[in-house]
Order: structure tokens, then sequence, then C-alpha cells
């Protein structure tokens, strides 16, 4: 599938944007775990969500949409039962990262795969802690799926995270609610902290400290009534284009602002981006308020080390702002680039190559220098939404016509994405 992008003018008026993929998939999942109907509006309508719900249904749990909620029957653990099949994560990293911490500890043999993407995906960093938890987990080539998943009794851990992931934080803390003791996990980078704001509103006995998150087995969860914030991530997209485009005034309404996510409006702030937050307000743990951007000179900036990882979801779309910016943007110390849907260093670097945008590539980055133009043309998501959407944003600042081939692919995160987009740049 292709979507045809012309320039666009200022872009105005108020949108809202589809529930967190984030807090989407570990509400769906600590809903199985607990006891009682839990109850989820305005949850993701991106087909890696939907992933999830898959498998949880696949594995016995009781899921219904009625109109645009999710009720989700837990029992606890002991509700689980065995598949009759391979459980199908689709192109989702979270589902098959975060859900094999559960799957570990259960007293039956699993198995879950995904696409041809997610296949390539290394699995070693969750396989690592879980086999020292106890868990027997066998994978192609000792570390991509199919992950075959064998029943074991789990014991607590205390692990520290090599790599910055909240992935793999979520995974081993799911874990450690079925395990006997404690499971403490450490970061020495901070990441986004969704699963223990979760964890803490379905009653888990969690403690949070510096640098520290601990867990102790056999927590009792308690089902939830939850909304689900606006995904911060997906604004990003509509961010960058009102930036880019003279005269745009948008309020995004509704959007999740959890201090862990919200580097991306600092990042905007420093260089110069004209954004406000409104009516901010906490629910269920999550800040929660609306966000105005209005179209400024944005001057560059460089992303490195713990701002990275903060970033790493965002980075496409900000290569797409620094080509216009006055000093350009660097990227540094983000090798994980590599390892997601596409090798996005590579992805970013070739789009913008075919739309006339200079970029210099490193194994850990790029540079984007400034003041540059884009110019239409025909570009390819690789099957990456992250990609796909990016590009939208350079087709709306970009002289004649821009394609995107394969924009398919943004229906992972957000099916209604360039409807959005048309209505919002009017």
């Amino acid at each position: 599938m292709q979507e045809r992008i012309l320039r666009s003018g200022p872009l105005r008026g108020r949108i809202r944007l589809p529930g967190d993929k984030s807090i989407s998939h570990r509400y769906a999942i600590l809903g199985a775990l607990a006891h009682g109907e839990t109850r989820i509006r305005h949850y993701s309508s991106g087909a890696d969500c939907a992933s999830t719900l898959g498998c949880l249904s696949a594995l016995g749990v009781r899921v219904e949409r009625r109109e645009s909620e999710i009720h989700i029957q837990g029992s606890g653990v002991e509700g689980f039962r065995a598949p009759q099949a391979m459980l199908n994560a689709g192109n989702s990293g979270s589902t098959i990262r975060m859900l094999s911490g559960v799957l570990a500890g259960l007293p039956f043999e699993t198995r879950i795969a995904g696409d041809e993407s997610l296949a390539r995906r290394p699995m070693d960093r969750i396989m690592n802690p879980l086999a020292g938890m106890g868990a027997s987990i066998d994978a192609r080539d000792g570390r991509y799926p199919p992950l075959t998943i064998h029943a074991a009794r789990l014991h607590g851990i205390d692990y520290t995270l090599p790599v910055a992931s909240a992935q793999v934080k979520t995974c081993v803390l799911l874990a450690g609610l079925n395990a006997e003791g404690e499971t403490v996990v450490r970061e020495n980078v901070p990441t986004r902290d969704h699963t223990e704001v979760a964890l803490r509103e379905f009653g888990a006995a969690i403690r949070v400290g510096a640098g520290a998150i601990s867990v102790r087995g056999g927590s009792h969860l308690t089902a939830r009534d939850l909304d689900v914030p606006g995904d911060l991530s997906s604004a990003a997209f509509f961010l960058a284009a009102a930036l880019m485009a003279p005269g745009s005034n948008l309020v995004i309404e509704r959007v999740g602002l959890n201090p862990t996510r919200s580097s991306l409006l600092d990042f905007l702030l420093s260089m110069g981006a004209d954004v406000k937050v409104l009516n901010q307000e906490r629910r269920a743990g999550e800040l929660v308020g609306d966000i105005q951007v209005c179209y400024s000179p944005i001057r560059g900036g460089t992303i490195q080390k713990a701002h990275t990882a903060a970033l790493i979801d965002e980075i496409p779309v900000l290569a797409v702002l620094g080509a216009v910016s006055e000093e350009g943007l660097v990227v540094r110390d983000a090798a994980e680039l590599r390892l997601k849907e596409t090798d996005r260093i590579a992805t970013v670097g070739e789009n913008l190559r075919r739309m006339g945008v200079n970029a210099e590539l490193a194994p850990d980055g790029f540079r984007v220098p400034g003041r540059q133009r884009f110019h239409g043309a025909e570009v390819d998501s690789f099957g990456d939404h992250r990609i796909a959407m990016a590009f939208a944003v350079a087709g709306l600042a970009a002289d004649g016509e821009t394609v995107i081939q394969g924009a398919e692919a943004a229906a992972v995160s957000y099916p209604e994405f360039f409807a959005t987009l048309r209505q919002a740049a009017c």
C-alpha cells in the first residue's frame, strides 16, 4: 500500500491520538493477572496491542471488546491455560518480551513467535535474566524467535540491566510476580516507568528506590477501571509537523505526560520549540494533559547518552525536524536503533537521501546538517511504522509529491495516522 503526501499548509485545530501503546500492553497483561474484571478505555488501536490481547485470549483469558472499552476477566496466574497453538506476537517486540516474563513461570509449555521482522530481533536480553530465575527457554540459534518456554518454578533475582530497556525491566518484574521471594531490577539509566506505576495501581507489593525496583512473588493483583492516555510517541509526529509548517497552531488532547517519557518535550523546548502543556492532571498514577504546539524556528540539538534511551522511539521524526533546523541534529550512543523493526539508522539515512537531504551515518547514530530542503520522492517504510510516519511528516514539508511505499506499516501503532494527519494539515 502506498500513500501520497503533498506539501501542506499550517496544522490547526484539536486532535486526539490513540491510547498509549506502552501503557495499553501493561494494563492488558496486568488485567489478565489480576482477580476480577478490568475495564480499559481508550486502549491503543494499533496492531501491536491487538497482538497482546490475542495472546492473552489464546492463553484462556476472557477478553471482550464492548464499544470503546476492553474488558478483561482475570483469575490470577491460575486462570491461564495451555494454548492450543503457537502464540502470535505479530510485529510486537513489547508483546513477546514482556509476556515471556509471565510465560516463564507457568506450569505448562508455550511457544511464541511473530512476523518476519520480529523473527530477526534478538531475545537474549530477556532470556538471560529469566534463565537466572530458573526459566528454561529454547530459541532459534540461541537468541531469536520462535521461543519455546518450558514449565518451570521461578525464584527471585537481583538483576542489573546491562542496557537500558523498559521491556527487559518489565519482563523481569512480571516474572517476579510469580517467583519465590523478591525480585530486584537495577538500572543505571532510568527508563520509562509505566510498569512500576501500573503494578502499584493493581496492588502489587512493589518498592521503588534510587535506581532499583523490587516486587515480591505471590502479590495479589486486583482488577481496575482505567483510562489510557494518548500516546506521546505518536504525538511526536504531529509536534514535528506543526513546528515545520508556518502558521501552525495545534492542540493535541489528553496526552500522557509521564516524566520518564516527557524528555521529548524537554528536548523540543531546548531546540526553541513553542510548546505548552495545558490542563494537566493525574489519572491512575499517570500524568495527562493537552499539548499546544505552534510553528517556531528550531535551533537543532544533540541526542546522546541518557537522552538516547528516553528518545529512542522519537529519533526518526526528530531526524526529519533536524534537517530543517538551524544547526541540525546529532545522534550518538544509539546503536539500539539498529535492533528495532528495521535498522533505523540505515532506513532514516536512505529515505533522507532519497528526499535530497544529506546525512552522515555512524555505527551508533548519525548527523543531519540543518538548513536543508526536502524534495518529493518515493520513500519506503521498510515495514517500520515509525519510518512510515516520520517520512509522511517530511512529505508535508517537501517540494512536490512524496510517495510512501509500505505505508500500511503505520497500522502497527496508529491505524488512523494518515487520516488524522490530513485532518490536521488543512
